[in-house]
């Protein structure tokens, strides 16, 4: 016999319905592929299972004989698959993830998305702080991993650190305005010529766009300043001002447009850290996939001012 599993949910469901249509319906099977493996498994089992009528369908004798088989079999089928599961360490447990703000709004969603979509039982544990606090929350077992996006990772006897991602920040204005300038980039010097929305002093971005303005001798036309991510982004759609930020935060976002920086590049590293002595579950292990690949993905769809550097 070359009966499937498919086969045999398409058959419970089909007595449990009396009717084609609605099992296949439940299924999210076309009538025509249900109609196929139910006469699949006919013809494999070598006798009739219903007795189809225009009204809807009752089993036959072989039919009456076959269900409680076959409802056994499946019931057999997920406990395999559960158990196999747990061995996996990705029905039970959890995965305790710290990110800074700005990876939370935009790499992170995507990443807690995608793994929840395939282990919905895993329970998950965001901590969103700037890259020194989540390292100290790493280090004191609070967390599993921390994406962080400052230079200086820790020390490698603390920390197991990959980098992702190489990212450029970039000056952002609303889409609605005018450009601030016809070319393809903008100077730092006339950036700071700008009204500029700048965030919190808490910030790795902060500090580090002040320094550069700082070592090119420049002062920056700050019209408002100590907002988080998402309202500097808000505000800068409405027209209040431009803003440094990640490429990375301008993914599906239309109502902003950017323009490269040139004299001098600023850029920032995104990396995943996870304790050095403490060995990954499985659970955590499958998230730092995830995590490499959703990296990868918004690599691609960043373009140019983005570039992946996974597995350096």
């Amino acid at each position: 016999m070359k009966m499937n599993l498919e086969q045999l949910r398409s058959f419970v469901e089909v007595a449990r319905l009396g009717h084609f249509t609605q099992a296949a319906e439940q299924l999210h099977l076309a009538q025509p592929s249900l109609s196929r493996q139910i006469a699949s498994l006919e013809q494999d089992l070598g006798a009739e299972l219903f007795h189809r009528a225009r009204g809807g369908s009752t089993l036959t004798t072989a039919g009456e004989s076959l269900l409680p088989l076959a409802r056994r079999m499946l019931a057999d089928a997920e406990s395999v698959r559960r158990e196999l599961a747990e061995l996996a360490g990705l029905e039970r447990g959890r995965v305790r993830l710290g990110a800074t703000p700005t990876l939370c709004i935009s790499l992170v969603a995507e990443v807690l998305s995608a793994f929840h979509a395939e282990h919905p039982a895993i329970e998950l544990h965001l901590s969103e702080h700037g890259s020194r606090r989540l390292l100290d929350e790493l280090e004191s077992g609070e967390l599993d991993l921390a994406l962080i996006t400052t230079s200086d990772a820790g020390s490698a006897e603390r920390f197991r650190v990959t980098p992702l991602l190489e990212e450029e920040l970039v000056v952002i204005s609303s889409a609605a305005a005018p450009a601030v300038t016809r070319g393809a980039s903008i100077r730092l010097r006339e950036v700071a010529r700008l009204p500029q929305i700048v965030f919190s002093s808490s910030y790795d971005l902060r500090s580090a766009t002040d320094a550069a303005f700082a070592a090119a001798g420049l002062e920056p036309e700050v019209v408002l300043e100590g907002a988080e991510m998402d309202a500097v982004l808000r505000f800068v759609e409405r027209g209040l001002g431009v803003a440094i930020v990640p490429a990375m935060v301008l993914i599906d976002r239309p109502g902003l447009r950017s323009v490269r920086l040139e004299g001098p590049v600023l850029t920032r590293s995104i990396s995943l850290a996870r304790p050095r002595d403490v060995a990954p579950t499985s659970a955590v292990e499958v998230m730092q996939q995830t995590i490499a690949d959703t990296a990868a993905a918004f690599a691609s769809r960043a373009g140019a001012s983005m570039r992946s550097v996974r597995g350096a």
